[in-house]
C-alpha cells in the first residue's frame, strides 16, 4: 500500500528527494512519517507530517536539512534531503496510519502501514 522510491548514492553535501505513493490507505486522513534504519542500528524516526500537512515533526539530527511534505492530489509523501552526511546512510521507510497522534508520531510502533524501504548511501 506504500511504495517508496528515490534513494541512491550521493556525495556528502548533496541532495535527494524520496517519494512514497500510497494506495489503499486513505492518504488524506493518515498521519505520515519517514523512518530510517542503518546497519546494526534500530529503526529511528526521521520526520512526520500531520493529516493537513500544516504540521511537521523532525528528528534533531535532520532538522534544517530535511523537509517532509505531502501532495493529497497525488497520494504522495515526500522527503527532501539536503546537505546529506555519511551518517544519513540508511534504508529509509515511509509509514502511515490514521490513528497516529502528535504524541505518537515519532514512534514506529504507532504505524501499521509501511513501505518496502529505499536505500540512501552518502559517500564522504
Amino acid at each position: 500500500q506504500l511504495q517508496a522510491s528515490g534513494g541512491g548514492l550521493v556525495q556528502g553535501g548533496g541532495s535527494l528527494r524520496l517519494s512514497c505513493v500510497a494506495s489503499g490507505l486513505t492518504f488524506s486522513t493518515a498521519v505520515m512519517g519517514w523512518f530510517r534504519q542503518a546497519p546494526g542500528k534500530e529503526r529511528e524516526f526521521v520526520a512526520g507530517i500531520s493529516r493537513s500537512g500544516n504540521s511537521q515533526y523532525y528528528a534533531d539530527s535532520v532538522k534544517g536539512r530535511f523537509t517532509i511534505s505531502r501532495d493529497k492530489a497525488k497520494n504522495t509523501l515526500y522527503l527532501q534531503m539536503n546537505s546529506l552526511k555519511p551518517e544519513d546512510t540508511a534504508v529509509y521507510y515511509c509509514a502511515g496510519d490514521q490513528t497516529v497522534t502528535t504524541t505518537t508520531v515519532r514512534l514506529s510502533s504507532a504505524y501499521h502501514y509501511w513501505g518496502q524501504g529505499t536505500q540512501v548511501t552518502v559517500s564522504s
